[in-house]
């Protein structure tokens, strides 16, 4: 057995069942052996396509994500992907074909590459090695939640390995992901916090997206109103005491209330200036508390008051364990806390989007982007996964089209690129076969991604891809107002003939009529994918777009 099928055989056995990429000679026959031993391999049209593709899948399955590139162009053309994975903390495996002699055309230092943008960079040093160091891989990306690039020696690759590499004490070891530590004495100030809380708010992050029967135990016992951060968005769907999303997306009442509150914990979420509204969501006399996996985050983006390092399951049932021992003894006499009937009543009422008045501005031949967000909603499968890319236009399905729960919300923007939308909601598609795939896209993200609509149509996957279409680089109109916008503004481009051209179905949608085809399409066979080209107003920017520039 060589090398490189040394490796592909102890990634199945580690449990990865699908990876995606696009092959070349480097990674040609490391490829072919994770196939071999089972792993669906997904053929991308472009490397950066491919990695947010397996971005999405492990965010959406829980996996490890698992991306085959070439070496030199084949990862440098992946870097955005590489770099939006790492930032987020997702765990996912590159696997990179590398070259070592420097006059080679393919040669880079793919090591310093990888470390620029927060990845972890590892080797298949000998055939000796090969597969502990696969191993120690994925080990470092399951446990650590990191991105890690694996590389690859062409001259190792193609090694014989010395025998049948027994690995299986190896891949338990590597299964195996610790809770962290829990500092006791943080956890215990946590819950006299909020014993004598009045108004306490949880904002639960994607280190929280496993903790949701925790959290709500905690703050059924703490009184405590209920919110996310835009990456958990519908965790806590079909509580009465859910806000949705702080930050920009925040509702008006989510605002209000959160901004009101006197314990407010951040729950495996950054606090950062995109859930906080640049701190204006944290009021005055709010005591703030951190509760985080990785120690180093705590108090990384606001002063806090207190910061327990721990999951965030084992934090929150340590926590509701020490305010039960405090009730039985008699030192707790916990009122409502924040949930009053009349709280109650104003989130029923008050607590989405669409119970917002607004006035329609459809006109000219162009529709309201929350007019087409509203009749997408209700034309649409509740049972979706919905992607959205970055640009001017994101807030609006954010904002507007609902998600059953946490699995049903997919965002790669911790590094706000713009055409990671379509290969985001592929990979949240194969995830997730049991829903609708929905991706949210702008007319600029749509072209810079445009190639991966042949991967949609060869998967024959039954999604429906939304294009909102201002015929520019929406947020940079809006947030140079005055200034010459030959730039970042541009001619129609005919979306729904080009995804004609790529085997897709098409409707154009320019007023809310036009959304009867998305019905006709949603009661049919679906033996294809649907592209929306909705012509979208572009009078003014959206409201959390005034908010985002605020950080800029």
């Amino acid at each position: 057995m060589i090398v490189a099928e040394a490796v592909g055989r102890a990634l199945a056995s580690l449990g990865v069942d699908t990876a995606f990429g696009v092959v070349g000679s480097g990674n040609f026959h490391v490829t072919n052996a994770l196939r071999r031993y089972g792993v669906r391999f997904v053929a991308a049209r472009h490397e950066g396509g491919a990695t947010t593709m397996a971005d999405a899948y492990a965010r959406m399955s829980g996996r490890v994500g698992v991306v085959s590139v070439h070496q030199g162009p084949g990862l440098t053309n992946a870097m955005t992907g590489l770099t939006e994975a790492a930032k987020s903390r997702t765990p996912l495996i590159v696997l990179a074909g590398e070259v070592t002699e420097p006059l080679s055309n393919f040669h880079i230092d793919q090591d310093a590459l990888a470390r620029a943008v927060g990845a972890v960079p590892m080797r298949v040093r000998t055939a000796e090695s090969a597969v502990r160091d696969t191993v120690d891989a994925f080990g470092t990306a399951w446990r650590e939640r990191r991105a890690v690039l694996l590389n690859l020696p062409l001259a190792v690759q193609a090694q014989d390995t010395p025998g049948d590499a027994e690995i299986s004490d190896l891949t338990r070891a590597a299964e195996e992901r610790a809770p962290g530590p829990s500092a006791t004495d943080g956890i215990a100030e946590l819950a006299r916090l909020l014993a004598g809380a009045e108004r306490p708010v949880f904002i639960a992050g994607r280190g929280a997206r496993h903790a949701r029967r925790e959290l709500e135990e905690l703050a059924d016992r703490a009184g405590a109103l209920l919110a996310t951060s835009a990456v958990a968005r519908g965790l806590f769907r079909g509580s009465p005491w859910d806000l949705d999303v702080s930050g920009g997306f925040a509702t008006p009442l989510a605002a209000e209330l959160i901004t009101a509150a006197d314990v407010l914990v951040g729950w495996g979420c950054a606090l950062n200036m995109w859930t906080t509204r640049h701190g204006t969501l944290i009021g005055p006399e709010t005591r703030l508390v951190q509760v985080d996996l990785d120690q180093d985050a705590l108090g990384a983006h606001r002063p806090i008051r207190l910061g327990v390092t721990g999951d965030t399951a084992v934090v929150a049932r340590q926590a509701a364990g020490i305010l039960d021992e405090l009730r039985v003894t008699g030192l707790l006499e916990q009122g409502p806390g924040y949930r009053s009937p009349e709280v109650a009543k104003r989130i029923a009422a008050e607590g989405r989007w669409r119970a917002v008045p607004y006035q329609d501005d459809s006109h000219e031949g162009r529709i309201d982007p929350r007019t087409l967000t509203i009749g997408l909603d209700d034309a649409l499968p509740a049972e979706r996964i919905l992607s959205i890319d970055s640009g001017n236009f994101m807030g609006y399905p954010a904002a507007f089209m609902d998600v059953p729960d946490e699995q049903g919300f997919c965002f790669t923007q911790a590094f706000q690129s713009i055409g990671l939308g379509l290969a985001t909601a592929i990979g949240a598609a194969l995830a997730r076969p049991d829903r609708m795939p929905v991706a949210a896209l702008g007319d600029g993200g749509a072209l810079m991604g445009i190639s991966e609509l042949e991967t949609v149509a060869r998967l024959g996957l039954p999604m429906v891809i939304v294009v909102y279409d201002d015929e520019a680089y929406g947020a940079e109109v809006h947030h140079f107002t005055g200034q010459p916008m030959e730039t970042v503004t541009f001619p129609p481009t005919d979306f729904a003939s080009i995804a004609r051209g790529y085997g897709l179905a098409a409707i154009t949608v320019t007023e809310p009529g036009d959304l009867a085809g998305v019905a006709a399409w949603v009661s049919g066979p679906r033996d294809r994918a649907l592209l929306v080209h909705a012509k979208v107003t572009r009078d003014r920017g959206s409201w959390w777009l005034e908010e985002a520039f605020k950080g800029h």
